[in-house]
């Protein structure tokens, strides 16, 4: 129960539903007693009709006693229907306040671990499993809102009834009560014992469902790659052990949990047997009547529900327990990137200042940057080329603030850029990383999702943006333009047009800082060439930095960086760096060479 206490705060939250649901099981119980008594009444009165006629003489006489039975168990009955009517429409409200109230929870709990998903960083979602995050909001909180709605409903409903019923046993008849009593406690011990193990097998089964969600999500994911190597007989196969190892799972949880219903049954049972054998004795000597039994009889009975349903509830608690925990991991790990609190003024420029910059990646140990060190003027561009894996994506992720520097520092108009409000941060940068991602909207959404919340849409700016990125003839083309779905990742989208798509995106922001990844790569050279030359018109007074392996994409920026072995083995011009003959020179050479060879 140590994790569930997180959820304690919904409970103070929705205080008002939990205290009505209390107050309507009380009321539905004290209505679903009262028809025992009645029966008590009506067997008693029966057997006393029944010596009475005996005993009777006279056919009036006789008659007139049968009028009055049945006038006396018409009003018993009548008594009983009515009790039993106001006993459900109070179990009615009672659904109706604690049921609604987990709904309300499981609603608020969903958004808190959303909320806290987005304040992660990129290292979080590196090491953790997309399919594992989707599973621990959805089928995780599934399992929790049992706990919170009818677990805690038929728990409540138990304790007040077994209070309300062994109090009136009791005053009934003490001694037949405590004999009833007697097969409790083996119930206690055999469901402590059962939940432990259902407890264990809980856990495996959600690890194994994350297991599962994860590679659904994957196969998903990568079906493009998993057709055109022709593996879909393997990935069914893959799929299929892991499905099975779910079922495996699955079946030993549901053998252990379906002991509780025989056994709980077994030893109702016995306190049926024990209430009609010492209470038919007791009888016989004259110390309780024959609806004493028949009221304990239904007491008993009415307890088998509830005391069965113990089994249930610990079943879903354990599953809870199990499933809170698994979210608690995750609502336990927090972000490292805290929020400054200096916010950036409008048209304030950026000046940017690596002093000394090592990094290393926390989710892998892979050092990505050492010792780095440039500065770029505010409203000017910078070209970061290198061979793949020397640490350029690094730079933008640095300046994105999705990763802080392990050592060194990063300064943006001299100022820590730590010292910065993260929002206020980002809003004024535009990134376009070189693993495109689009979202499975239009064409037109996506351009927009660039803008902040708070500005408005304006179609002048969209066809500029896209004009910019060279795509609006391409989406001109479409049938249906801008309201194009352009399906789950893009994938109705050749590599450059989502490439262009997403430099729209960016551009659509107007932002202070633009950062180019390696975004060009898709595209032909006479293409790059028309987006670079538009990003130097509409770009003059905003700091860029081109990173890219092709010297094309970088060479027409102010200054340039190489990047070798996660250090700056280079840094000049375009003219000086081939003066210099260095690696710049010969990756030139070398690309010069291969177009040359295409063309």
């Amino acid at each position: 129960m140590g994790s569930l206490k997180h959820l304690n705060k919904y409970f103070l939250k929705y205080k008002f539903h939990l205290g009505g649901g209390l107050l309507f099981i009380l009321l539905s119980n004290l209505f679903a007693i009262y028809p025992a008594q009645v029966t008590r009444y009506t067997i008693d009165y029966l057997h006393e009709a029944v010596w009475l006629n005996n005993q009777a003489h006279g056919a009036a006489f006789k008659t007139q006693l049968l009028a009055q039975f049945f006038e006396a168990f018409f009003l018993f009955f009548l008594i009983i229907i009515v009790t039993t009517l106001i006993k459900g429409v109070f179990m009615f409200f009672m659904r109706q306040t604690i049921i609604v109230m987990s709904r309300h929870i499981e609603y608020d709990f969903k958004n808190e671990i959303y909320k806290h998903y987005q304040s992660l960083p990129l290292s979080f979602y590196k090491k953790n499993r997309t399919g594992d995050l989707m599973a621990r909001i959805s089928e995780d909180v599934s399992q929790v809102r049992m706990y919170i709605g009818p677990a805690v409903m038929y728990a409540l409903n138990l304790v007040v009834l077994f209070v309300l019923v062994i109090g009136v046993m009791w005053k009934v008849n003490p001694y037949l009560t405590l004999l009833v009593l007697i097969p409790l406690p083996f119930l206690s011990v055999g469901i402590y014992f059962i939940s432990n193990i259902i407890n264990q097998k809980s856990t495996k089964v959600q690890q194994q469902l994350s297991n599962l969600s994860s590679a659904s999500q994957s196969s998903f994911a990568g079906i493009r790659v998993i057709k055109s190597f022709n593996r879909e007989e393997q990935n069914i196969r893959q799929f299929l052990t892991e499905s099975l190892s779910f079922k495996s799972l699955s079946l030993k949880l549901m053998r252990v949990d379906s002991l509780f219903a025989p056994v709980i049954t077994l030893l109702i049972g016995a306190s049926t047997i024990i209430t009609i054998y010492i209470g038919g004795k007791q009888y016989i000597n004259g110390s309780i009547t024959l609806g004493n039994i028949a009221e304990f009889v239904i007491y008993v009975n009415m307890l088998t529900w509830p005391v069965t349903s113990i089994g249930w509830v610990s079943s879903i608690i354990q599953k809870a327990a199990v499933s809170q925990q698994r979210i608690n991991e995750f609502l336990n790990t927090s972000s490292q990137l805290n929020s400054g609190k200096i916010i950036l003024d409008n048209n304030q420029g950026f000046s940017i200042r690596f002093n000394d910059v090592s990094f290393t990646y926390p989710e892998s140990g892979i050092k990505a940057l050492e010792h780095v060190s440039f500065y770029v003027k505010a409203g000017t561009s910078i070209g970061i080329t290198g061979k793949t894996g020397s640490g350029k994506t690094t730079i933008a992720l640095l300046l994105s603030r999705l990763y802080d520097v392990d050592k060194g520092e990063i300064l943006i108009n001299e100022i820590n850029i730590k010292d910065y409000d993260l929002q206020s941060l980002r809003n004024k940068m535009g990134y376009v990383p070189q693993d495109v991602f689009l979202f499975s909207e239009s064409i037109y959404n996506n351009i927009v999702f660039g803008l902040n919340e708070n500005e408005k849409v304006d179609q002048k700016r969209v066809d500029e943006a896209a004009q910019a990125a060279d795509i609006l003839d391409n989406i001109k083309g479409f049938e249906k333009g801008y309201e194009t779905t352009i399906g789950e990742r893009g994938i109705t989208l050749s590599g450059g047009q989502k490439q262009r798509l997403s430099i729209a995106r960016a551009l659509i922001k107007r932002p202070d800082l633009l950062i180019l990844d390696d975004c060009l790569s898709a595209v032909d050279t006479s293409t790059e060439g028309r987006i670079l030359n538009n990003l130097k018109t509409s770009l003059q007074d905003q700091t860029v930095f081109y990173i890219s392996h092709r010297i094309s994409t970088v060479q027409h920026a102010d200054q340039l960086i190489v990047i070798s072995n996660h250090s700056i083995v280079e840094q000049g011009t375009h003219e000086q760096l081939l003066a210099l003959k260095g690696q710049y020179f010969e990756q030139y050479q070398s690309q010069l060479m291969q177009s040359e060879v295409e063309v």
